[in-house]
């Protein structure tokens, strides 16, 4: 009996403290990214025969005054929107399903649209994703502020590349290459894809300007989730002391204007390590699946609401980031053949486009696997 309730207990834990924070920031992001293929879809007067929280079998649902199906389902690892006269889920066209609708059905059917409509329609899943990374560093950034640090070194670490270069404690950084650093996030941002890669740092000693040149060299570290992450530094590092923290406090103009910057900065690393990691030089163990994703809702939960908020911003961000990558079933997918289209003035070929999506099926299939394995085995 005892075990039996230690079970018990233990399996109220585990729902409460891992899979609840999941399901929240998973479902959110993807609730978003459905829905603005939806609303676009609806706006551009394209018919909607369901809307999917998951795959698989339906658990529960209602339609709606438009005929709309609205369902959660079983497998909550995404989403869809199947709009009237799409195939399946990945919006490929039903001839026969077209063949069959009447006149004003055909008339609202996805595959009959203007291109302008197909395509903002599938853009618009995307762009969801980049505005919720928006609004919700802006109410981070309205409510909390944020703190900064002079880009001023404390320490240098021995045998650094930062120690080669002749860096020394008080050094204040001004600027590397033509890029102006602000804060002591300024140059990690501006660094931390740099490695092997020789930058010159303007630096203020005391009253003189010098340039010191050094090669940022890849290092690992485990960030506050329990990930490791692997990024380029220079070795030298900031304190209460000398980096002068502060808080900066935002208006609601000035907030979303830093968190379009936070979402730009945010894609522009997601787009560095995806050109790294399909030249082979990226690190595949940091793709995360499921598996670890959970693990660090989990940890978000446990610091606060702000940083689980902040987990589902990152991943939004990147999740609209990897639905515009040009490769069937995605959306980015979509996109291209459209772009093909609108170019030639006509349809890519039916043949064409069957075997591009089987192809993509097969990459993003991989990359699943490969996810799962990082999660379970691989790293």
């Amino acid at each position: 009996m005892q075990e039996l309730s230690t079970f018990v207990w233990g399996m109220g834990d585990l729902v409460i403290g891992m899979l609840l924070p999941f399901f929240f920031v998973l479902l959110l992001v993807v609730f978003i990214h459905e829905l603005g293929h939806y609303l676009v879809g609806r706006w551009c007067g394209i018919g909607v025969e369901a809307f999917s929280l998951g795959f698989g079998p339906e658990l529960i649902g209602f339609n709606d005054r438009h005929g709309t199906r609205w369902k959660l389902s079983a497998i909550p690892l995404g989403g869809y929107v199947k709009f009237l006269g799409d195939m399946g889920v990945a919006s490929q066209s039903d001839p026969e399903a077209l063949a069959a609708m009447s006149d004003h059905e055909r008339k609202h059917a996805f595959q009959v649209q203007p291109i302008w409509k197909r395509f903002l329609t599938v853009l618009a899943g995307p762009v969801f994703n980049f505005i919720l990374t928006v609004a919700i560093f802006t109410i981070l950034f309205s409510i909390y502020g944020r703190t900064v640090s002079d880009p001023v070194v404390a320490e240098v670490r021995p045998d650094s590349p930062a120690a080669a270069a002749g860096f020394h404690p008080g050094d204040r950084i001004v600027r590397i290459g033509d890029v102006e650093i602000k804060t002591f996030a300024d140059l990690q941002m501006h660094v931390f894809d740099k490695a092997g890669e020789e930058l010159p740092f303007l630096v203020q000693r005391g009253n003189q300007e010098l340039t010191l040149r050094a090669t940022p060299e890849m290092t690992e570290h485990t960030d506050p989730l329990g990930n490791k992450v692997r990024t380029a530094i220079i070795g030298i590092v900031t304190n209460i002391q000398v980096g002068n923290p502060q808080k900066i406090t935002y208006g609601p103009i000035a907030a979303v204007g830093e968190s379009v910057k936070a979402t730009g900065e945010i894609l522009y690393r997601t787009g560095e390590f995806i050109s790294q990691f399909v030249v082979g030089r990226g690190d595949r163990c940091q793709l995360s699946g499921p598996v670890r994703i959970a693990g660090m809702a989990e940890k978000a939960a446990a610091l606060g609401i702000p940083t689980l908020l902040q987990l589902a911003a990152v991943l939004s961000a990147g999740i609209g980031f990897l639905n515009l990558l040009p490769v069937p079933p995605l959306d980015g997918g979509h996109l291209t053949f459209y772009t093909i289209e609108a170019i030639t003035r006509r349809p890519v070929s039916e043949r064409v486009m069957e075997i591009f999506y089987r192809l993509g099926f097969i990459l993003v299939l991989g990359l699943m696997v490969l996810v799962f394995w990082n999660d379970l085995f691989g790293c």
